[in-house]
């Protein structure tokens, strides 16, 4: 049993799990290309089912056109702390195989790609907040994504901020939250509630 940043684990994992959270104070300065990429490259190593690699990430990196209109998708409570992101990007993902038929995990192969650059964020001492609060349509349209892909969710990335730069509603919860426990979430043989 271990306890980092207020969360307790009855058994012992990585810490990276418990150190990966998301909070929105964010510093504003830019990562550099090199930074980014790495990011990418360990979503790129999720598993997904048949290797069918369903996943696309479309960013913007601040101070350029993608960037402003990636922040055009997102509501206004988002605006105020993403506006200090270093990079915006919507994540998508392919409803179907390469062979045409459905692919039923396409949205939960794509979660284990965002789930792998979270992780890959928090070894970097960098933030990777995901976020569905945009107009998914809007987005659709505005970045040309064609009707066999879903989007997803979009994610924030930068360096860690000022919480004191937040307004103070959003300050408290700046802290990692805990988790249900594991008997809320496990059972063994056929489901239980």
């Amino acid at each position: 049993m271990k306890t980092i940043n207020n969360r307790t684990t009855k058994y012992e994992i990585d810490d990276v799990f418990l150190n990966r959270y998301s909070p929105r104070a964010l510093s504003g300065e830019a990562i550099n290309q090199e930074e980014l990429m790495t990011l990418f490259e360990s979503a790129r190593f999720a598993p997904s089912a048949f290797n069918s690699q369903p996943w696309r990430f479309i960013y913007g990196m601040k101070d350029t056109p993608a960037f402003e209109k990636m922040f055009s998708f997102l509501t206004d409570g988002n605006k105020i702390w993403c506006k200090n992101a270093s990079v915006l990007v919507v994540t998508i993902s392919k409803k179907n195989f390469d062979n045409g038929k459905p692919s039923i995990t396409h949205s939960f192969d794509t979660g284990s790609a965002w789930e792998n650059l979270a992780l890959q964020a928090v070894s970097m001492k960098l933030i990777a907040h995901g976020m569905s609060g945009f107009d998914f349509e809007k987005a659709k349209i505005d970045l040309k994504i064609p009707e066999d892909y879903n989007v997803e969710m979009m994610i924030a990335i930068g360096k860690k901020g000022k919480i004191e730069d937040l307004p103070e509603k959003m300050q408290a919860g700046e802290i990692p939250n805990d988790r249900k426990p594991l008997e809320e979430i496990i059972f063994e043989g056929e489901f239980k509630n």
